[in-house]
This record gives C-alpha cells, structure tokens and sequence, in this order.
C-alpha cells in the first residue's frame, strides 16, 4: 500500500455512515432516519426504498457485486449470505436492483446455527432484520466487495437466534432506567442514555509456517504440547517494545482497512508476552462497538494472512506466558454530552455520579455470578488467575480516594478536598477528582479508571455482546429500584445519601484494592462470601437459575426459553472445544511424537552399542541415562494417553450436557495435563531437528 495515503479521505470510505447519508440522501429521508434510528418513528417502504438505493449506487460506485445481510449467530462469529444486485430483463439485459423490502428483512436457514433446543432441525426458517442503528459497510476480499447491512438475526416463532437482539434490549433497559434516575434527580434536558464501550483486543501472531505445521494451532487455536524456552516474558523486554518491522507492516495495513471502514483504531503496541499485541478503538455505542469488535477480529486475520502470518486470537495459545483478554471498557453517556461515570465539578453532577456509582456496585456485588459467566469459555478457563490475568472471582477497584469518599458520605462524616474545603452529603457536593486521581489497578476484573468501568475478565475471541448484555441489565435492574427510591422520596438529597450508605454497607464486600494476583486474595474473597466460578462448567449454569430468569425476563431482555438456549448451547460449545484438543493430544502424541522419540532412543541405543564395540571401557553413562529418562517419559505417555482415551470415551457417551460437561471439565483436561507433563519432559530431552513440531522459540520469538 502506498505510503502517501490522505486519511480524511480514507476514513470512512467503505462506511455508508451518517455523512454519507446526509450526502446521498434527500433532506427530509435523512431526518426521518434520524428519527427511526432514535426510535420516534417507524421505517415506513417508501422511506426504506429510498434508502436502498442511495446504499445500492454507493456500493456500486466503489465496486460493489454483491449484498448481504450480516449477523452475528451464537456461534460467536459472524454469518453472511452474498446475493447480488443483478436482476436480469426481458431482453437479455440486466438491472442493477436494491429494494427496499431486500434491506430491511432477509431469510437465512436458520437450521444449521445454534439454537440450544428452541427449534427442531426442520424447522429451518429464520430472519434477519435491519439495525438501522448501525452502518452499512462495504467489505473487500478474495470474493469481490460486498455491501454487508448489519442486522438482528431471530426465528420464526420470533426468539433471539443471535447476540444482536438482546444487546439491543439491554441497551434500551439501562436507556429507560437511567432516564428514569436523571429525571428524579432534576435532569429534565437528556433524552437518551447510551452504554457505550472501547474494547481493547488482544492477539498474538505467528509466522504461517510455523502454524500449519502445528495440528494443534490450526483445529484448536492453542497448542496442547510444548516446552517453554530458556527466555519467556520475565524480562519485560517486549511490552511496549520497539515494534519489529514486519509486525508494523501488518499493523499499518490493518489500521488502514479498519479506518476505511470507519473503525477508529486508535492505539497498538506490543504487549507482555513475546509475539503479542494489542489495538485498542474510540469508543462507540455498546451495538455498534460490538459489530465493529467482530469487524476487527475477522480483518486482523484477514490481513495478518496476507504477511504470511496468522493472527490467534485464542485466550491462551501459549501455556506459560501472557493469555490474551478483551479489556471492555464501559460508561453511560447522555444525548446532552455528559458522561454519567466522570464525577464532574457541580453539584448535580456530582450526585448523579453518586447514584450511578452506588448501582454499578450494587449491581456487580448482586449479580457477580452471571457476570463471571458471560466471559465463561473453554479458552478464558486457561487464562484466568494466571500470569497478569484476573482472578475468577469478581471484585471492584474503586481506588484508595474514591472508596474513603464513599465510605465517608455513608457514615455522614465531612470529606476534605486536596486543596482543604470542606464538603458534606447535605448539599449534594462531591469533591472534584482530579485526572488520575487513584492508581489504575491492572490485576482487577472490574476496575473504574477515570469515568469508566473496565471489565477485564472478558475472553479474547468472544463477542463483547455477552457481557455487555448482562452488564446493562444488571445496572438498568438497581437503576429502576433507586428511581423509584428518589421519585418517592420527599428529600432528594438525603435519599441519595441513603442510597449511598445503604449501597457501601450492603455491597462494600465487593469493594477490593489490593492485588488481585495475590494469593492472599481467593482466601479473604471467601471470608467475604464472593463467588468463586473457577470454571465454565460452574459458572453457565447461572444463567438458568430463577434470579437470572426473573432480571432479564423483567426488562424483557431474554426469555426464560431462550437463556435456557444459550446455556445449552454454551455447554455444548465448551464439551466440543475440550473434546477436539483432547482428540488432538492424543493425535500428536502417538502419531507423530511417540515415533519420533523412539527413533532418537534407537539412534542413541546404536550409538551406545557401536561406541562399545570400539571402546568397551568407555564411559556412555550419561547415554544410557538419557536413554532410560526418554524411555521412562515415552512410557508414561503411553499410560497416560490410555487413561484420556478412557475418560474422553465416558465423556463423548454422556448425553447430559451439563453433565457431560462437567467430566470434559473435571477428567478429560486432568488426563490431557498429565499426558503434556511427559510429553513437554520429552520435548526438551529430543534431538530438536527430530522433534516434529515447531517449538515455542520457533512460534514466540521468530517474526
């Protein structure tokens, strides 16, 4: 790619976004969009038609062949079925067409997605509809450029078949609560209130030839065997390193297709572990950063293909160095500019702030358990409570000031400012907090930095929908309890002080400080009655049990049926995933690693025998002791294989799923750690240029 590159021009141009409209549409559809997007109108045929052809001859002019609705199916991924504009005439001729029906409302089989028991298999219709809140976008590959129109994706009967609606529906539940809360507070001017979100992703890349020649990277994302190199990341010496030039290559094209289609990549370095990175985006509406987070997991592959590299977005490819997270950093904002998490200056603000503090805490301390288990998979189980990632269970860092501040206001004692005024809960005042004002706390699932919330529990290959749902739902639920607190109260300003003392006193348990990574911490979260989900298996099922059901059932974000769905569907992802990394251990481990160990112990025994056929009194102790340690080591893989083989048979006939499950989670990945032990002690004993794969200095340090 060219390096004069003129990025005004470049942002946006494959993003049929918002100037682009204004631009191609008339006036009056632009503002009856406006109005549809913001939910005072209905899309009517004229107006959609108009639009669909605007969105045609864009696409057309840059290229375009194709259209397709594009949705996001619990699969994780996203899903596409390309139709083109083509329509041909009477004559032999052909017409470009777009009509308005064909953007609004799709029909994909809906038979071969997940759908955790809503449907049978031949109940194959399903529908996707136009989110006119997010933009159209032209997507550019091997097939063409296609114009891909975000929408929701439900079936026949009308249950959510996707993570698009019920995002959706938790977004307009924390809307209407938090509506409800600036109202009683006096806030008469905002309108809408948004959850919006910047998610960090992090990735690791890995030179192709390396990948296709591991079995393991290329069916599972991780490598099931291998033995750390003498250097690791304990050095510290690629964080924030000096980017080496091929890496800067992939990055500088990455930023440019994701500015061309309106995706603000904003920052990159290189992170802890070596051969890893991270991009983080602008914040957008928690709908639309979902969507484009998803963009910019399919581009990064897309691209790092093209420099001969793959990207692995697997939350622990590499066991002993740094996993891979997704930091989903959140805040509400109102339509008036004012985000609702910075403590601000006045004192209205300051009390709004208050309040919503108060229900974050609330809301995290109550429900912790479901939100542990919307960063639940196979792959985060790996990474969680090890090497710079957080612990599973949930806390809160506030930071030192914030939290004595709060634990002052519920005693009613005066809190002092940095420059010595004083301030009291009675008139509503917050002392103004500096910028950086506390320390940032990295070793926190659930860290406030500033005017936001960082949830750093979220897996790295997941979609941010999951655990954006549950986040808005949870504080919309505290949020609605505290409205009607403050619309029945006769005195605002002592109720919100009530809210904030009862908030601290009933919820200060999930208040902690300290370092999550310590192993002080587990012990003092159990003595303070914090949930401990350690794994997928213990934390899914949350989403089943009555308190989860009756919160999303009550703000009408997912229904008993389809929470029921996404935990089958969960549980069965999870038992698939362990069952093809078990399949692969025991794969490597007989067909290629056992055969290439016993041919070293072959060549090292005819050694042996020949050096003693010339010198009988030479000294080949140190030989025969390698050769016993590797045959040893080869025998306790063979053992240990058998019992994987075993427990792997008991978990495939199980047809419980939650009880399949659980012997995936319990017994198979114990067998598959014992098989590695011996496996990984052979790889360092091996002859390198003997060993069939490629090591993890070969995938970790060679770019």
């Amino acid at each position: 790619m060219s390096n004069n590159v003129n990025l005004e021009e470049m942002y946006g141009s494959n993003c049929f976004s918002k100037s682009v409209m204004k631009e191609k549409l008339p006036k009056t559809i632009y503002k009856e969009m406006l109005m549809v997007e913001k939910g005072e109108m209905e899309l009517s045929k004229e107006t959609a038609d108009v639009v669909a052809t605007a969105m045609k001859d864009w696409a057309i002019s840059k290229g375009a062949t194709h259209f397709s609705h594009w949705f996001q199916p619990l699969t994780g991924t996203t899903a596409e079925k390309h139709d083109s504009f083509i329509d041909p005439d009477s004559d032999g001729s052909i017409m470009m067409e777009f009509s308005g029906k064909e953007l609004i409302k799709g029909e994909p089989d809906a038979s071969s997605f997940p759908n955790g028991g809503l449907r049978d298999t031949y109940e194959a219709r399903g529908y996707t509809a136009w989110d006119v809140s997010s933009p159209a976008f032209l997507k550019e590959d091997q097939t063409g450029i296609t114009l891909c129109i975000p929408t929701a994706f439900f079936s026949y009967t009308g249950e959510a078949l996707d993570k698009k609606v019920p995002l959706l529906k938790s977004m307009e539940a924390v809307n209407t609560a938090s509506l409800k809360v600036l109202s009683a507070l006096g806030d008469t001017t905002a309108t809408k209130v948004t959850a919006s979100v910047g998610p960090e992703q992090e990735y690791f890349l890995v030179d192709k030839e390396f990948f296709e020649k591991r079995p393991d990277l290329m069916l599972a994302g991780r490598t099931v065997f291998g033995a750390m190199p003498s250097k690791g990341q304990e050095l510290s010496d690629h964080y924030f390193g000096v980017i080496k030039d091929r890496v800067a290559s992939y990055m500088k094209e990455l930023n440019h297709e994701l500015w061309k289609l309106g995706i603000s990549a904003k920052t990159q370095h290189n992170e802890v572990a070596p051969n890893q990175f991270e991009l983080a985006p602008i914040y957008d509406s928690a709908n639309i950063a979902t969507d484009r987070n998803q963009l910019t997991m399919e581009t990064m592959k897309r691209v790092a293909n093209r420099h001969g590299m793959v990207c692995l977005l697997h939350e622990k490819p590499f066991a002993g160095v740094n996993g891979s997270g997704k930091h989903n950093n959140w805040s509400l904002a109102t339509d008036t500019g004012i985000n609702l998490l910075s403590p601000g200056s006045d004192p209205q603000q300051n009390t709004q702030f208050l309040v919503f503090l108060s229900a974050i805490i609330e809301a995290v301390d109550t429900y912790s358990p479901l939100l542990r288990a919307s960063a639940a998979s196979a792959g985060n189980d790996h990474r969680l409570g090890g090497h710079e990632a957080p612990p599973a269970v949930i806390s809160i860092y506030l930071g030192k000031e914030l939290t004595n501040i709060i634990e002052k206001i519920s005693k009613g004692e005066t809190i002092n400012n940095k420059k010595g005024d004083k301030f009291e809960m009675g008139v509503s005042a917050l002392p103004a907090l500096p910028k950086d004002a506390t320390d940032r706390n990295r070793t926190s699932p659930f860290a406030f930095t500033i005017n936001k919330f960082e949830f750093r529990m979220v897996a790295s290959s997941q979609s941010i929908a999951g655990p954006n749902v549950v986040l808005n739902t949870i504080v919309a639920d505290i949020l609605t309890n505290y409205a009607e607190r403050l619309a029945n109260a006769s005195d605002v300003n002592k109720e919100v002080a009530n809210i904030v003392k009862d908030c601290y006193t009933n919820h200060n348990r999930i208040i902690f400080d300290g370092n999550g990574y310590g192993a002080e911490w587990i012990p003092e979260a159990e003595k303070r009655g914090l949930a401990n989900l350690k794994t997928t298996v213990d934390a899914v099922p949350e989403y089943t049990k009555d308190y989860a059901v009756k919160l999303f059932e009550k703000h009408k974000v997912l229904t008993k049926a389809e929470l029921e769905s996404r935990q089958n569907i969960y549980l069965e992802q999870y038992s698939q995933q362990i069952n093809i990394e078990a399949n692969l251990n025991v794969e490597m481990a007989t067909r290629y690693i056992v055969p290439a160990v016993s041919e070293y112990i072959s060549s090292l025994t005819s050694s042996v025998i020949e050096l003693k056929s010339v010198l009988p009194k030479a000294n080949t102790t140190g030989q025969e002791k390698l050769i016993a340690d590797l045959s040893d080591n080869l025998a306790a893989v063979f053992t240990a294989v058998e019992s994987l083989k075993t427990e792997l048979a008991k978990a495939q006939d199980e047809e419980d799923l939650l009880k399949q499950a659980t012997l995936y989670s319990k017994n198979v990945i114990s067998c598959m750690k014992e098989v590695r032990k011996f496996v990984d002690a052979l790889e360092v004993m091996t002859d390198r240029d003997m060993w069939p794969f490629p090591s993890y200095e070969d995938l970790l340090f060679k770019l």
